[in-house]
């Protein structure tokens, strides 16, 4: 054998080797790629789903449409002593909880009762939180009062694991955004039908605990509520039940 075939063979040879070293890469690279693609699309995002179901413990207060908000720990729906947002005292005159749930902050999720919820019946909001939830905020207004509403905020969910539940008495707050007269024409619900939202700040402007109604039946001649309008702290109870 020549040196020139010798060349060519050792040519030949190396040439083969680098095209299957060039199209074994190829295959490796492909598998790699696929299985990237895999994950990306079978990875499903984790959710964890709540209930939170209120139960109006009032003989004759109706509560407006639950707002119910899971987010972080910067956010507080009221603070004691401090005056209330805008959003807050909508919700706590009206009843109205549309703007209480739209302008909060750090919000993980959110969902709204499909209306009042009578003494004596309950309702539930069901949220779906993407990954691990953090904190707990909801209130409802006591509709047969100027300013009053019931709630919770800044409640830690962490240690909640599936199937448990957490109870909660729901204490009841004046929003000191509105006189508490009692007086026709200012109370929205059944007992008066009056107004509900005034923009007008004509009390404390700070949040504080609810000193009660009096009703016309104790002495309080100007008052639309009667005695069985009174209540007690507290007046709901909130059950928060982790199902996923």
């Amino acid at each position: 054998m020549n040196t020139k075939t010798v060349k060519n063979d050792l040519i030949s040879k190396v040439a083969s080797k680098n095209a299957l070293l060039l199209a074994t890469v190829g295959l490796m690279g492909a598998v790699l790629s696929g299985c990237g693609d895999d994950d990306n699309n079978n990875a499903a995002v984790s959710m964890t789903d709540y209930e939170v179901r209120v139960l109006n413990l009032t003989h004759a207060q109706p509560l407006s449409p639950l707002a119910v908000l899971v987010h972080d720990a910067g956010y507080h729906g009221w603070t004691i002593g401090e005056a209330a947002s805008a959003s807050l005292e909508v919700l706590a005159e009206g009843g109205d909880n549309s703007s209480f749930i739209a302008s909060a902050t750090g919000v993980q999720a959110s969902g709204s009762g499909a209306g009042v919820v009578l003494p004596g019946n309950s309702e539930s909001v069901t949220i779906s939180v993407s990954g691990a939830a953090m904190y707990l905020t909801s209130a409802t207004m006591l509709v047969n009062t100027n300013d009053a509403f019931a709630g919770v905020t800044g409640i830690d969910l962490s240690n909640l694991a599936i199937g448990d539940q957490q109870m909660l008495y729901l204490p009841v707050y004046d929003a000191g955004t509105e006189g508490n007269g009692e007086m026709a024409g200012t109370i929205p619900g059944p007992a008066d039908g009056g107004e509900g939202f005034n923009a007008v700040r004509d009390d404390v402007n700070f949040v504080a605990r609810h000193p009660g109604v009096v009703s016309h039946q104790d002495g309080y001649a100007e008052s639309v509520l009667e005695a069985a309008h009174k209540f007690d702290a507290p007046v709901a109870m909130l059950t928060v039940t982790r199902l996923n």
